[in-house]
């Protein structure tokens, strides 16, 4: 509702919730289920959380430019960065379903980005929920669906949500509840049909593309999040399901929830169940408040749809690009010399300056003393409450035994004939995003996940060499003794370890599937030439690579695994030699295997090691 008060020229919006809260579900047609076992079940899984006010003021956001390009609200800014976002200011209240509009590049997901507390670099301005800063705790009571679906290709549709119900999920719940919640989340979405198909990927077919956006909305609303942010959640779906999407976002909004979502063109019908809208024009905001009064407060200030019952998000468009009604029109008639282009130009400008202005001195005052109203109803949160969160949902080992389960089963369609450094470099890359969308949602713990993908990739490590090792050994006529052949073994096996381990860490640091597959095939080359199997006599200003070489102890191990050092072969006219005097293996030195065998478990310990913390930097930036 809008209201123009004639003492002092400024718009007062007030808001109103349409409808009560049982009047809202997410349920085709917005009918609650009739199955009351269903009902009770949705209702114990979906108990409310601690509702949270979201009051953002004042946020900026300045990324710097390599072009000199400035916008029409951040003139005065140096030359070589832009204004993202530039002053925006809002609240949102328990029960309140939120939208942002604006063109391309208005800062909708970057607002949103920041509101969710995930966005890199600085920001000025002021962002509380129930009037703190944002933190742990508060992270795991947000969710947050990105635009890009990052989910797994080879699981399918149950298979995801399953496993993301078991990890998000707290463990207060049984193992049969949670496996009810992804029933319940599947349905709720409609994705009965796909429940046992995969998900697929850009080089896997699998759902369509309106089913993968539901699954990713499907995960965040397992954990009935108090506070929910989704990035674009209509795009690629049709209008029918686009309702329902929207439909199910409301319904988590009014059991208590703070939701807040970009949008891309929304119809009429889905503009109505929007209770706020911000509307963004080149970061700067010209509207923030209730949806129901938008075109009362735009008509107040002189602009009016060019026809009635017009889309109002069209007509929102439209103002955030510069294009009043008029100027629409003009379009169409006017001639295309470089002067009316200008002037064309110049025209938008002045109406976004316009807008502009007017949000400034009409909404921005008003806002202000909304949020500070709220700060005041809020209060300060009770100490002894915080300090009773657990970290984490679920235990360590929990955590583990699930995540291996995922792994085992994602990645049981990896080939066994490649090299283990080219698989876990191009594997690494390709779950990265998946891990840090899990780790910044507060999922599960880093080395719940890195234990869980050392342990689950052991069977693909490790059959293939020891079916090859157990074939070529009995074949190429070696020493005929089982200790030697267990021995020679394990040798093998902790030289695969140790090359996975580098690949691992090369896939960490460098997160680049080209680069790290360049330089790994560098470092092989390299390791190969300097362990002394095909070059003897190995120049001195490079001899000393062979002591950082993983083949190089490999090969003296195999080599003094065959041959003792009282061992005695035939060197012609009945002579006796010893093997160590032969000068390949002289020049090898298999006196000091202890050391070898440290020097290799150092390697497969530190290489892993190096891909933890290089995973946990790139987490933490």
């Amino acid at each position: 509702m809008t209201s123009k008060n004639p003492a002092d020229q400024t718009i007062s919006v007030q808001i109103e919730l349409p409808g009560s809260t049982s009047n809202v579900s997410p349920c085709p047609d917005d009918q609650v289920p009739e199955n009351h076992a269903t009902l009770v079940r949705f209702s114990v899984l979906r108990e409310s959380l601690r509702p949270v006010t979201l009051k953002f003021e004042d946020v900026s956001y300045t990324i710097k430019l390599q072009n000199r390009r400035g916008s029409c609200c951040s003139s005065s800014e140096p030359k070589l960065t832009r204004n993202i976002l530039n002053s925006v200011s809002g609240t949102v209240r328990p029960g309140e379903l939120q939208a942002m509009l604006g063109p391309s590049g208005s800062g909708k997901t970057t607002l949103l980005t920041a509101l969710a507390g995930r966005l890199p670099g600085k920001f000025s301005g002021t962002i509380t929920y129930n009037g703190q800063a944002f933190s742990s705790s508060m992270k795991r009571k947000t969710g947050f669906v990105t635009q890009d679906d990052v989910l797994y290709p080879h699981l399918t549709v149950l298979e995801t949500l399953t496993y993301a119900a078991l990890l998000k999920l707290p463990s207060k719940l049984t193992k049969k509840e949670k496996m009810e919640q992804a029933e319940l989340i599947i349905m709720e979405l409609g994705l009965t049909r796909c429940r046992n198909s995969i998900v697929g990927g850009p080089f896997l077919r699998g759902i369509s593309g309106g089913e993968r956006k539901r699954v990713s909305i499907g995960q965040e609303m397992l954990v009935n999040p108090s506070l929910l942010f989704v990035d674009e959640p209509t795009s690629g779906l049709d209008s029918t399901t686009a309702q329902r999407i929207v439909a199910t976002l409301r319904w988590l909004a009014r059991g208590g929830r703070t939701v807040v979502t970009t949008i891309h063109q929304p119809s009429s019908r889905l503009f109505r169940m929007f209770d706020k809208v911000i509307v963004l024009a080149e970061g700067c905001p010209i509207y923030s408040g209730g949806a129901n009064g938008v075109m009362d407060y735009f008509a107040s200030i002189g602009y009016v749809p060019a026809f009635n019952f017009m889309n109002p998000a069209d007509f929102l468009l439209d103002l955030a690009n510069g294009i009043t009604p008029d100027s629409g029109q003009d379009d169409h008639e006017h001639d295309f010399d470089h002067g009316r282009q200008l002037d064309h130009h110049d025209d938008h400008n002045s109406t976004k300056q316009f807008l502009i202005y007017s949000y400034k001195k009409n909404l921005h005052p008003l806002i202000k003393e909304e949020i500070h109203q709220a700060s005041q109803d809020s209060g300060k949160p009770s100490p002894s409450k915080r300090c009773s969160e657990k970290q984490w949902t679920n235990s360590w080992w929990l955590q583990f035994k699930v995540l291996l389960s995922r792994g085992l089963k994602e990645r049981k369609h990896e080939s066994y004939s490649s090299l283990k450094i080219f698989q876990v470099i191009i594997s690494c890359s390709q779950e990265w995003p998946m891990l840090t969308r899990e780790c910044s949602s507060g999922m599960y713990r880093l080395s719940s996940y890195y234990f869980a993908r050392t342990v689950g990739d052991l069977p693909m490590e490790l059959v293939l060499p020891t079916i090859f090792v157990t074939i070529s050994y009995w074949m190429g006529g070696l020493k005929p003794s089982l200790v030697t052949f267990l021995v020679t073994l394990w040798i093998i096996l902790l030289n695969v370890l140790v090359a996975q381990g580098l690949g691992l860490a090369l896939g960490a640091v460098l997160m680049n599937v080209k680069q790290a597959t360049t330089l790994s095939s560098v470092l092989m080359l390299v390791f190969l030439l300097a362990s002394g199997y095909y070059i003897q006599h190995i120049p001195p200003f490079i001899d000393w690579l062979k002591y950082v070489s993983f083949s190089h102890y490999c090969y003296k191990l195999l080599v003094g695994v065959q041959y003792s050092p009282n061992e005695v072969y035939d060197c012609g006219l009945g002579y006796g030699c010893r093997a160590v005097d032969f000068p390949a293996i002289k020049y090898l030195g298999i006196d000091h295997m202890g050391f070898d065998v440290v020097a290799l478990m150092l390697m497969l310990v530190g290489y892993r090691l190096l891909a933890y913390v290089a995973l946990r930097f790139g987490l933490h930036h």
